[in-house]
């Protein structure tokens, strides 16, 4: 696959569709530096349900009550989208190409759902500055 360019954000492209990482959304909730420009991608954000399941675990890791993890990510109104054999096939292709740099399944199902979508993928992983699987990946920090 040809390599999608990576870039620090700074801009938000009101053309394009932006699927957030888990760890992007952890930094919005948690106010870590680069939340301002998680902040600025989320209209019209999307999220694949198994990073919405990470990010509910991980607030409930800190100790946020469950019912208040979920009540916090309905009020950013991201589209929380299925996960569906497209995604499934080319997360499953994408384990190869990112095996080596410790990407998880998450990770993957992020990228995916950007792949399929035709949309760039923000995170704050600077792992995945590494990455050469065809999706254009802006690091909100």
């Amino acid at each position: 696959m040809s390599d999608g360019p990576k870039r620090h954000v700074t801009d938000v492209d009101a053309k394009a569709v932006y699927v957030l990482d888990a760890s992007a959304l952890l930094c919005l909730l948690f106010g870590e530096p680069g939340a301002d420009q998680v902040e600025i991608r989320l209209t019209g954000a999307l999220v694949s349900v198994v990073n919405y399941h990470e990010v509910l675990a991980k607030l409930t890791d800190h100790g946020v009550d469950a019912a208040e993890a979920q009540m916090m990510l309905a009020e950013l109104d991201i589209d929380v989208v299925p996960a569906d054999r497209d995604q499934a096939d080319v997360g499953g292709k994408l384990r190869s190409e990112t095996r080596d740099i410790g990407l998880s399944l998450g990770d993957r199902s992020c990228l995916a759902l950007a792949l399929c979508r035709n949309a760039t993928a923000v995170t704050v992983d600077r792992a995945w500055e590494a990455l050469d699987v065809g999706v254009v990946v802006e690091l909100a920090r």
